[in-house]
């Protein structure tokens, strides 16, 4: 049946009005059913899932951070690709509904959100030159003026997390003059206060945070950011400035950590007052009798420690230390630090340097790479370990020359004295490690060799060297029980594939595969001709070690005499103890007076001299035994090298060495090595070798001296200075090379004859 006109006109009606509405909608146009329409499905069906996606991934970020507060805590939470692991599927999820927007509703107010999320998201997953990316696209394409400062902030963030700060300081000084509403002014401040942070500029970034906190309510985020800015203001050297931040944090609903570090912190910096010091040792006698903190008797004690060395007291503070140590040696972020703290007390209040080098050596060897600390106790360690190698052949060489000269009969009753002492030190270090290892009993032990000394046994016979193990294998895994594949994230999988003979598997056990009788144990004392063997043996092994022939006695003194002279310039010039320096050096010449290090001796004698204000014959000595070696020339204008000779300005004559100078120095000079012009290079890297003589570098100066020796000079001063760079650089990395060119010159010699 054919349809009426009226109803074709109608359903035609209908067909014209959807399409009409249809094309409304459309994302191109601009009319308010089509804004409308995509306002509302932009919102709800994509922003407003991706802004909670990204709010979860934030929540999850915060409640699961690790803050370390025995170092500064950052601003802003660090970006870490494993912390973000387990909320990859929330990232994911939110680029792919923010994208929507973008795709399907250009005509939308949501747009520029959307595009913000979108750079969020990236920053998160560290992706940063995208975020930068998607950051300027909002700032000039975006039609919100506050969401384009939005994108601003967030880009002021991923400039500082690139390390790009001077980018950054633009952005913030462009912002700064914007008329900021509260939610972006608040995070302007704390981006702001980060950016300065990691630029090391701990007084500006705590003033900053001083403006943000009337924008925040009480919270646990507000109290770590008043512990951030206490920690701030004590770094920065502002102890008054820090205290109420400490206080706020008491006040702003904090967690357990917060509060307790809070507390730790005021009763750190109690200044001279003697009643506040009297209140806050109760306080610290109440924190160690309190449950709660059982596991946080380590960090009060380092506490209190840090403020007995507050107020010069480093003794107390030294024995606090110790008990850190006791109570804490499973905590690995803890000790490293107290350690730290020990070997400074010992370098610079005792100058101790052979405890500080042994403290700062277990420092480094808990503290991870990427810590700030690390730095600078490697340098110190390096300098130490020179040090103490030095001061260890000093210390031999004197003794064994001594003993050299001993009566027989008293010699071999001091040898035995030695002896004794040594075995009751092995019986205590072995008792030490059977309380280690957990192993009172040492009877599996004396079945096998027990009758050596424990220096002696193989490894898994060694208490000592298990509970040596036992501390390392702590140290890298943690405390973990004893169970079949310890290591295997699935244990069930290694058990399914264990073979039907197996004992996994209830089948032969172990023994009746491989029977193995037991042993039975012989008792405590091992034979006792094996011991008066083994006695006999170390007497005659230190007997060996005295230099009783003329010639042993040659080596021991040349030994002594070049540890003297490498001493004395570890004292001078990386110590900076221009004292101990010329005590030293006094030794060298004293015991010496022929020593071929008498030149350069009589120079840093001059030079320490110099440094302490004092009068020295030494530059005159000098001048006169040795005028024409290089360090008399040096020491021929008052001892100072001018700036012209060195081409620096920057060298600190008298006190230690500016690393960055001594490298700015030879640079110049090997440019100017390397232009030929050797007469001038050579008059100026000798002038530079007395000015940067203690650098990280002097075996480079040295090296290029050599080289330009052989072009100016002859080859007998060539030579000269070959043999000199082999003495007094013995653990130089370019000795290998200089004994090529000693090795070629040699030959040529003998050609020559």
């Amino acid at each position: 049946m054919r349809a009426s006109w009226p109803h074709k006109f109608l359903l035609y009606s209908l067909l014209a009005g959807s399409a009409s509405g249809l094309l409304s909608c459309s994302q191109t146009s601009n009319g308010a059913m089509s804004k409308g329409y995509h306002n509302l499905t932009a919102h709800f069906n994509a922003y407003v899932m991706a802004r909670d996606d990204i709010d979860e991934v934030e929540r999850y970020l915060f409640k699961n951070r690790k803050d370390n507060y025995n170092e500064t805590l950052p601003i802003l939470l660090p970006l870490d690709s494993n912390a973000t692991q387990t909320v990859r599927p929330q990232l994911d999820d939110a680029i792919k509904k923010a994208s929507l927007v973008a795709e399907r509703h250009q005509n939308s107010k949501w747009l520029d959100n959307a595009y913000i999320l979108v750079g969020k998201t990236r920053l998160y997953r560290q992706d940063l030159p995208n975020a930068i990316e998607v950051f300027k696209y909002v700032n000039t394409k975006g039609t919100d003026e506050n969401d384009k400062h939005e994108a601003l902030i967030y880009l002021m963030r991923a400039y500082t997390e690139t390390g790009d700060f001077a980018n950054g300081l633009t952005v913030a000084e462009y912002l700064r003059a914007q008329p900021l509403n509260k939610p972006n002014t608040r995070d302007f401040y704390l981006t702001k206060a980060n950016l300065h942070q990691k630029k090391g500029e701990n007084l500006i970034a705590a003033g900053i945070l001083d403006a943000t906190f009337p924008m925040l309510p009480k919270s646990e985020a507000t109290a770590r950011l008043h512990f951030i800015a206490g920690q701030l203001y004590e770094a920065g050297g502002k102890p008054a400035l820090a205290a109420p931040h400490f206080q706020a944090v008491l006040k702003s609903r904090p967690n357990y950590d917060q509060e307790f570090f809070a507390n730790i912190y005021l009763m750190q910096a109690d200044g001279s007052d003697a009643r506040q010091q009297a209140r806050n040792a109760a306080r610290f006698e109440s924190m160690l009798a309190d449950r709660k903190n059982s596991d946080l008797k380590d960090k009060i004690y380092f506490t209190m420690a840090r403020a007995d060395a507050r107020r010069g007291n480093y003794d107390r503070a030294l024995v606090n230390y110790n008990r850190a140590v006791q109570v804490g040696l499973t905590n690995t972020d803890q000790v490293p630090l107290t350690y730290a703290d020990m070997g400074s007390i010992y370098f610079d209040q005792k100058r101790n340097y052979s405890k500080a080098q042994a403290y700062y050596d277990s420092a480094l060897a808990l503290l991870p790479q990427n810590n700030p600390l690390y730095a600078k106790l490697a340098g110190r360690k390096k300098t130490l370990d020179e040090f103490v190698a030095n001061q260890t052949v000093i210390q031999r060489e004197d003794s064994l020359q001594r003993l050299a000269q001993m009566n027989p009969a008293a010699l071999d009753k001091l040898l035995d004295k030695v002896l004794d002492q040594k075995a009751k030190e092995d019986a205590a270090q072995l008792a030490l490690a059977q309380q280690v290892t957990g192993r009172t009993s040492v009877a599996g032990a004396q079945a096998t060799n027990s009758d050596l000394a424990p220096a002696d046994r193989w490894v898994l016979y060694n208490p000592v060297q298990m509970a040596q193990g036992l501390q390392e294998f702590n140290q890298v895994w943690g405390n973990r029980p004893l169970t079949d594949n310890w290591r295997r994230l699935n244990k069930d999988a290694s058990v399914a594939v264990a073979s039907e003979t197996s004992p996994l598997n209830g089948a032969n056990p172990a023994n009746a595969t491989n029977p193995d009788p037991q042993l039975t144990a012989t008792g405590n004392r091992p034979p006792v001709g094996n011991t008066l063997n083994q006695r006999k043996a170390q007497k005659d092994e230190l007997y060996r070690q005295i230099p009783f022939s003329t010639e042993a006695i040659q080596k021991s003194n040349d030994l002594l005499e070049s540890a003297l002279y490498r001493q004395g310039k570890v004292y001078k010039f990386q110590l900076d103890q221009p004292t101990q320096a010329m005590v030293v050096l006094d030794q060298l010449l004293t015991r010496f007076p022929n020593s071929s290090y008498r030149p350069e001796a009589y120079y840093l004698m001059h030079l320490s001299a110099q440094q302490l204000g004092k009068t020295s014959p030494w530059r005159d000595r000098l001048l006169s035994e040795f005028p024409t070696s290089s360090y008399a020339k040096l020491a021929s204008a008052d001892g100072q090298a001018t700036v012209a000779e060195t081409g620096s300005s920057t060298a600190v004559r008298g006190g230690a060495v500016n690393e960055v100078a001594a490298n700015q120095a030879y640079a110049s000079l090997y440019n100017l090595f390397q232009s030929g012009n050797s007469t001038e290079a050579l008059a100026r890297t000798e002038a530079a070798i007395g000015t940067y003589g203690g650098s990280k570098i002097a075996d480079k100066f040295a090296l290029l001296r050599i080289i330009l020796l052989g072009r100016v000079q002859n080859v007998e001063a060539y030579r000269q200075a070959l043999g000199e760079f082999v003495r007094d650089y013995p653990t130089s990395p370019l000795l290998p090379h200089v004994k090529e060119r000693q090795a070629a010159a040699e030959q040529l010699t003998a050609k020559r004859k």
